[in-house]
């Protein structure tokens, strides 16, 4: 046996050991986020906004960052605005959940708000519902990477401070529609393994090369933003303060994030981005997985439904093969257990089993004239997906 010591919080403070942050780092951060705005001028300071941090830290930064940009209608969620690790009000306290929403819809209708935001406890993942013709339509964290790829290089690019050839981050789980309206806008997209530290590292490399500046965001579809390279993981204070930027700028053009939204897909077609989890228990389970990874790399698949494979990537033998020409290119990332198939007619599903329990992620990124057909596209694509993980 032994015996931990402890100290008071008064004693922790006289050692020196118990540092309080305060003003002197406050400011300085604040001061940067503000500062990442793509436009300074004063927008649409009506939008009325509401937000819960979800019993979590996000309550002081984001109201203040919020406060300092001009948004006067910000209204907090009372029950969940002071931290609580138990997180009463919610199932869940994720903002990819829609049931974590619940609160914030009914201040949203008490007091009309125009934008729901809601941040995770750690605040640095964030998830919005905007009002459209009276409803709270949640948005995923694919559609608010897609609006804030477009949002920034189109007011970048309008006020000139665009930087020469500018970088997007993302993850390559993360949808697709994303590089198309990154390169509409003369942006070049940089996918990385799943995991912000990628996006991280790739400010790293830019910054050695005194490149830093060519990056103007990084996200994931898991809710996570980054603008600036200050920070070097998702930064929901940043985000939340540059998604309301956005509602406002819309708003002040008398349209909408949701028509915004509309209107991406209006130009470039309409993408479906789900995820779906295959979980096989037992003491097995983690074996069953490895063996059908093994079974999709001996016998690779040629069709999904009764789309085509086009082409296939391979993270583990990071391998990129074109089933048209049978070329073979090297994947120049660090190997990851992942398998990618690009199918006929622009689709994209990517398997990915987790190393740390039995459970394997199907993403499908659809592309479809709208909705409905999307929805038919991945489920004939299912009938194969299925078959090998069912």
């Amino acid at each position: 046996p032994f015996t931990v010591e402890t100290l008071s919080e008064a004693q922790a403070k006289e050692k020196g050991l118990l540092v309080t942050l305060g003003e002197d780092i406050d400011k300085p951060y604040i001061e940067h986020v503000l500062s990442l705005r793509p436009s300074k001028k004063g927008l649409c300071r009506d939008l009325r906004i509401v937000y819960t941090p979800l019993h979590g830290s996000g309550n002081k930064p984001v109201r203040r960052a919020l406060k300092e940009a001009g948004f006067t209608n910000v209204f907090v969620v009372k029950e969940q605005e002071l931290p609580d690790g138990n997180f009463p009000t919610v199932r869940t306290p994720n903002p990819e959940d829609p049931n974590a929403f619940q609160c914030a819809i009914q201040l949203g209708d008490a007091v009309d708000a125009d934008l729901l935001v809601a941040t995770d406890p750690d605040c640095d993942r964030v998830g919005i519902a905007v009002k459209e013709a009276g409803d709270y339509i949640m948005l995923t964290g694919n559609q608010v990477g897609i609006l804030l790829v477009d949002y920034i290089a189109k007011t970048r690019k309008e006020l000139g401070t665009l930087p020469e050839n500018p970088i997007l981050v993302k993850s390559i789980v993360t949808s697709s529609l994303a590089d198309r309206v990154a390169k509409s806008h003369g942006v070049e997209t940089v996918n990385v393994l799943t995991g912000f530290k990628y996006i991280g590292d790739t400010i790293k490399k830019l910054e050695e090369k005194g490149e830093k500046d060519r990056f103007i965001l990084g996200f994931e579809e898991s809710y996570g933003y980054l603008v600036g390279t200050e920070v070097r993981d998702k930064d929901a204070v940043v985000a939340t303060l540059i998604i309301c930027e956005m509602a406002a700028y819309y708003r002040s053009i008398g349209s909408s994030v949701y028509k915004a939204l509309q209107e991406i897909y209006q130009k470039f077609g309409f993408y479906l981005n789900k995820v779906d989890s295959y979980t096989f228990e037992g003491l097995r389970g983690m074996d069953k997985m490895k063996e059908i990874m093994s079974a999709l790399r001996a016998n690779p698949l040629m069709k999904l439904g009764d789309y085509e494979v086009e082409a296939r990537e391979d993270y583990k033998t990071l391998v990129h093969k074109d089933e048209k020409t049978g070329r073979v290119t090297d994947i120049k990332l660090p190997s990851s257990n992942i398998l990618v198939y690009m199918l006929q007619g622009g689709h994209q599903v990517i398997i990915r089993p987790s190393g740390t329990e039995p459970k394997i992620k199907v993403y499908y990124s659809i592309k479809g004239k709208d909705r409905r057909e999307a929805d038919m596209i991945k489920a004939d694509i299912d009938k194969t997906i299925k078959s090998v993980l069912a």
